[in-house]
Order: structure tokens, then sequence, then C-alpha cells
């Protein structure tokens, strides 16, 4: 038996605004909140229901924002790549990433990489890669 990758967790000064931050983003949706951990789930899951009927394997892996005393410092040694699909705009993404408060970020990317590396409110980077149909 494999073990199942069950959830990402991201340690921050305030879970409740970079969990929402996170669902905006990426158009998934919160399951659970506390005030020192929230977590969040892909938004085309409709509910535990459906959860439960997924074989285990197959189950998506959450985020989960716990909070931490310390600020982020220095560069993440893990991180996520997003990808918009063929029919999306990449450009466009990239833009209201940043219209929501993404910065981009210079991590000692070359100038002709296919990826723009831009980091969240609390300055955790994040890629967001060529459009991909898979």
């Amino acid at each position: 038996m494999a073990l199942r990758w069950y959830s990402t967790v991201i340690d921050t000064h305030d879970p409740g605004a970079l969990a929402r931050w996170w669902a905006e983003a990426i158009d998934w949706q919160v399951v659970y909140e506390a005030e020192d951990e929230v977590v969040l789930i892909p938004g085309y899951i409709t509910g535990e229901e459906e959860v439960l009927a997924m074989e285990w394997e197959r189950i998506a892996p959450g985020l989960v924002f716990v909070r931490v005393p310390e600020r982020k410092t220095g560069k993440n040694r893990l991180h996520l790549d997003l990808a918009p699909h063929t029919s999306q705009d990449r450009d466009a993404e990239i833009a209201r990433l940043i219209d929501l408060g993404a910065t981009r970020v210079d991590v000692g990317q070359d100038a002709t990489a296919s990826w723009t590396v831009l980091a969240d409110p609390e300055g955790n980077e994040f890629c967001v890669l060529s459009s991909r149909d898979a």
C-alpha cells in the first residue's frame, strides 16, 4: 500500500487571510476554519459525500494554513506550480493574481524562463507555468 499525499501545510501569520487569498487565486473552497488553522479543498468538490464516494488514492490533497508566530524569511524550499489551461490567457491570469495581491519575484530565474515567479501576500513564492492541456 502506498501513502497518499494528503495535504500541503503552509505556515502563515494570518491563516484566515492567506487561505482566503489562495481560495480566490485558485478557485478552491474553505472547508474548515479556526483561529489557528484553515483548510482548503478544490472548488470542484461539491461536498463530503462526493469525497467519501471517491477511492482513497484519488482524493485530491488539500491546502492547510496554520498560524505561526514568525514571518517568512528567505526563499521557499518548496513551492507550488500553477498552470493555466491552453484555453486561458496566461498573461491575464498573472495580471489577475497581481491584482489580488501577488508580487513578481526574482529568485534567479533566467529571463527566457517559460514560467513566472510570483509571491503571495505573505511572500511565499509560487510559479505560473506555460499553458497546459494536461
